[in-house]
């Protein structure tokens, strides 16, 4: 059973990547900035130094496809996109093998999954997918390292974690203290060293992240974020799963030996039908719809319930001689079984809102691209219906010179741009907001 769920999960974590980067999703929202300013200026697109481990890392394949000669900016994008989703779903995947011999654990990460990477994964070029991702892959690894070898790879993810994501301010010390306590009982000097050299590179990438919050605290656009912080409830992909999963969870503290029950099962299985159908809800209210830019406005609470399950993780490893009531229970042969299995369906259930909101992305790319091909200079906003339906799920208003320039088979003979001064709504990087050039590239264009 827990083999057949790790495969299933790993199968559909990779097909659901794979179709979202042929889907060119990296150019959601700031993505398409971002790529312009990469083919634009011809290296990395690193304005912000506190998140620059993952832009080398993401970016590195779009840049190499460019320097090879590829001039096509669909391919170009679909590399771009992959490189994006490549980099989170890879530790994911690192994850979910070192876990998939304990079911506890696989299903930790199954919810992580399901909670955390995919409803807030449609605005993929936020570093924080990766940043995520490698801060469970360290976790899982730190608690299951027996190898010298997993100390070097608990290094390099120190050191991609070290300029990630702000949230490394409290993911940082977490990761930091997992790895000293497992330490302990290690006789190996040199596993040791690498050990604490990882340790330490998770503390830096703490004081990076306070030391960029500092800095940034007053800035509008951070201003804006925190004002905006508690409003991830209207990411219906994260708090769907999320309400089930809390029920479970207090039923398991307060009740443990009601997880050898169906009522955990019956929880799971209406959150799951409840999450496979918020794509129609939109059918029954307006109002209740599923909301790409509401990723961005979750992953603060994301990131907040990533550390949780963490601890979780830890403290099931960890509280091996007279492990609480529900430990125990969760850790009977029947009771996991049933626990991997139901975790498995939660995810497979969550991936069928992300492949909705995909397919609604690659009609608004189209009718976009069939704007400007046809068009010629500036397209004004105020003549587009951006604000209806499905487009204004998608519309930006600063990235829109970016998008409708990479979607064009004439690059820079016209360029949607959005009837604002960009003072109530600026784009974080200065750069962003521009017309691009683009010269010599071409949606469609084919290899060189």
């Amino acid at each position: 059973m827990t083999a057949a769920v790790y495969r299933g999960v790993v199968l559909l974590l990779w097909v659901v990547a794979v179709y979202s980067a042929v889907s060119c999703r990296g150019l959601f929202w700031d993505g398409a900035s971002f790529l312009v300013n990469i083919l634009d200026l011809g290296g990395f697109h690193d304005f912000y130094t506190a998140r620059a481990h993952v832009d080398w890392v993401t970016q590195a394949p779009v840049i190499a496809a460019a320097w090879l000669g590829v001039r096509d900016l669909h391919l170009l994008s679909i590399v771009y996109s992959f490189g994006l989703f490549a980099l989170p779903v890879g530790l994911y995947h690192l994850a979910l093998a070192r876990a998939r011999h304990d079911p506890v654990m696989l299903a930790i990460v199954i919810v992580i999954l399901a909670t955390v990477y995919l409803p807030t994964s449609f605005f993929i070029v936020g570093e924080y997918n990766a940043a995520f991702a490698a801060v469970t892959a360290a976790m899982v690894i730190a608690l299951t390292a027996r190898r010298r070898n997993d100390a070097v790879l608990l290094c390099f993810l120190g050191l991609l974690c070290l300029r990630s994501y702000e949230a490394l301010v409290y993911l940082g010390p977490l990761l930091a203290a997992c790895i000293l306590w497992s330490m302990r009982g290690q006789r190996d000097p040199a596993k040791r060293l690498l050990l604490a050299v990882a340790a330490l590179a998770f503390v830096g990438a703490a004081i990076v992240s306070a030391v960029t919050i500092v800095d940034y605290w007053s800035h509008p656009h951070f201003a804006k974020v925190r004002s905006m912080s508690l409003e991830f409830w209207q990411n219906l992909q994260f708090s769907v799963p999320l309400a089930g999963l809390l029920i479970c969870a207090v039923i398991g503290l307060v009740r443990p030996e009601m997880l050898r029950g169906r009522l955990p099962i019956a929880i799971i299985a209406i959150t799951s039908a409840a999450l496979l159908l918020t794509p129609w809800y939109r059918l029954l209210s307006d109002y209740s719809i599923l909301y790409p830019p509401s990723h961005y406005l979750a992953r603060q609470a994301a990131g907040l319930v990533l550390a949780g399950l963490l601890v979780c993780l830890w403290v099931h490893v960890a509280w091996r001689n007279a492990p609480p009531r529900v430990l125990t229970v969760l850790s009977e042969t029947g009771v996991a079984r049933r626990l991997v299995a139901s975790t498995f369906v939660l995810f497979a259930a969550a991936t069928i809102p992300d492949v909705a909101l995909t397919r609604l992305w690659t009609g608004y790319l189209d009718r976009l691209a069939a704007l400007v091909d046809r068009g010629d200079g500036i397209i004004p906003t105020r003549m587009l219906p951006l604000a209806e339906w499905p487009d204004k799920l998608f519309a930006q208003d600063w990235s829109l010179p970016a998008l409708s320039a990479v979607v064009s088979r004439t690059p820079g003979r016209a360029y949607v741009i959005a009837d604002k001064d960009y003072l109530s709504n600026p784009p974080f990087d200065p750069s962003c907001g521009t017309l691009p050039r683009l010269a010599g590239y071409q949606w469609g264009r084919g290899l060189p």
